[in-house]
């Protein structure tokens, strides 16, 4: 039978954790492997090739448990003869037979940010308890390692598994505008999966499995008001002329109502399924107050809204928009009284699952700019369109797989839930392989908070999670 002993599957991930994941995952921390989006000198830089170097070596030392293990790191051109990010790409040989199996995670990092608690930095790997902080760690340095530890586990016990083809990127912080490319170039090598297994998402809590169902896309750019040529002094002109920051403001209010959050464009709204509905009202009610609780509130602030569901539909079905930076605004120390000639700000629109990304983008570029007020100079200037996925009807063997997963290692029932963030590579593959089925699952858990500061990785969780992989491409291969 293709079943993995309970025991000495438990005992091997968590041998491998503490004696060869760990310490890998420590070095990497160490590493500022921005990626290109914030780092564009990163090929000078050297830090992208120092992380792919040490997932190389370590990947490649895995040879005498994994035999027939190949490893290749590809280097394409862009069109303009420039560098493009490279790519890890690995087979291991199945069993038998000519079916695949194709894992994913990246290996670019999010940038510092700022607010790390006294005693930790982004780039220091720190383990308290069952915690190791540090930018990058759970968000996707241990992916390829524990994709091949999994493989492990089951070469160990002579468990059979398919054909497995692992993918490492290096641009998915940036929206995987390389990844195209090499999907491509390497479409021939990778065959037809009928599995994939991404490690890049997230668990609403650290008790059972849990599968994504859906994730959002995402719209993002600059949105730029000129009033003036230059600064004049506040005295003189206000009153007389509007502030680019009262425009702004204008402007936002057309496409996000501020009492409520609600994004007003119909362009950038889809019909949620009954499905996803289902799921959202059942992980409400497994999760209760830990929909909202995971979150560093100040005290006293609320959520959005008081119903659980409507919450876990918000962040996974619905766009939401977000400003993550600004410019033209001077620092407090010296901001003179001056009417400011221009005001920018990036704008982060998330967008749901099944919305055409550049679709969304032109309707979010067509409200904030259409009629400026006072005819201003009002300007959007789109930087980035990543496409959500919705996952396929998942098979009843898949099903099956990862109920008994999670009830042998967590020993609670798998959940299934959409994530807000974006895979893309999740996109594109949905679109080229329909017929697969997947497993996108991770460790980014509540307060990992991954891209904001005190990122960690909840140790138990991955050890777990290697095993519930294991598990489900071994009844892969037995269906």
């Amino acid at each position: 039978m293709n079943v993995l002993n309970v025991q000495t599957a438990t005992e091997s991930s968590d041998r491998i954790w503490e004696k060869e994941i760990l310490p890998a995952l420590e070095r990497y921390i160490r590493i500022p492997n921005k990626s290109p989006a914030f780092d564009p000198d990163w090929v000078k830089a050297g830090h992208m090739e120092a992380a792919v170097q040490l997932i190389v070596e370590w990947c490649r030392a895995q040879a005498p448990h994994l035999p027939g293990l190949t490893l290749e790191v590809i280097r394409l051109k862009n069109e303009q003869g420039g560098e493009r990010t490279p790519v890890i790409y690995m087979e291991v040989p199945g069993t038998k037979g000519d079916d695949t199996v194709l894992m994913y995670g990246h290996l670019d990092k999010q940038p510092e940010m700022t607010g790390w608690r006294e005693g930790l930095t982004p780039w220091t790997p720190v383990r308290e308890g069952d915690k190791l902080y540090g930018r990058g760690g759970a968000d996707d340095g241990y992916s390829a390692f524990a994709s091949l530890a999994a493989l492990r586990l089951l070469r160990e016990q002579g468990v059979g598994h398919a054909r497995t083809v692992i993918l490492i990127e290096a641009c998915e912080e940036s929206g995987s505008y390389d990844l195209p490319a090499y999907i491509e170039a390497l479409a021939p090598r990778i065959g037809k999966p009928s599995l994939v297994v991404c490690l890049d998402s997230g668990c609403a809590n650290y008790e059972q499995l849990w599968m994504t169902t859906s994730l959002r896309g995402m719209v993002a750019g600059n949105l730029r008001v000129d009033v003036l040529t230059e600064g004049v002094h506040s005295g003189d002109a206000s009153g007389i002329v509007a502030s680019s920051f009262r425009v702004l403001r204008q402007v936002l209010s057309r496409v996000e109502d501020e009492s409520t959050g609600r994004v007003k464009v119909d362009g950038l709204h889809v019909e949620i399924p009954k499905e996803r509905r289902e799921q959202a009202g059942a992980a409400a009610k497994v999760l209760g107050e830990e929909v909202f609780g995971k979150f560093p509130w100040v005290s006293g602030m609320k959520p959005m809204s008081e119903d659980g569901a409507e919450l876990v539909l918000n962040r996974t079905w619905r766009p939401a928009l977000s400003v993550t930076g600004v410019d033209g605004l001077p620092p407090l120390q010296s901001a003179g009284n001056v009417l400011r000639p221009f005001t920018t700000v990036k704008l982060s629109m998330r967008i749901p699952p099944r919305l055409e990304p550049k679709a969304a983008q032109k309707a979010l570029k067509d409200a904030l700019e259409k009629d400026p007020p006072y005819q201003a100079k009002v300007s959007f200037e789109g930087d980035k369109a990543s496409i959500g996925w919705d996952a396929p009807p998942l098979a009843s063997w898949l099903s099956r797989a990862v109920e008994s997963a999670s009830g042998t290692y967590f020993g609670r029932p798998a959940m299934a839930m959409g994530e807000g963030g974006t895979i893309p590579f999740m996109g594109m593959l949905g679109e080229r392989f329909p017929e697969a089925q997947f497993l996108i699952t991770g460790l980014l858990g509540p307060g990992s908070n991954a891209h904001g500061p005190n990122e960690f990785l909840h140790i138990p969780t991955g050890k777990k999670l290697t095993c519930c992989v294991a598990s489900v491409i071994a009844d892969h291969f037995k269906r």
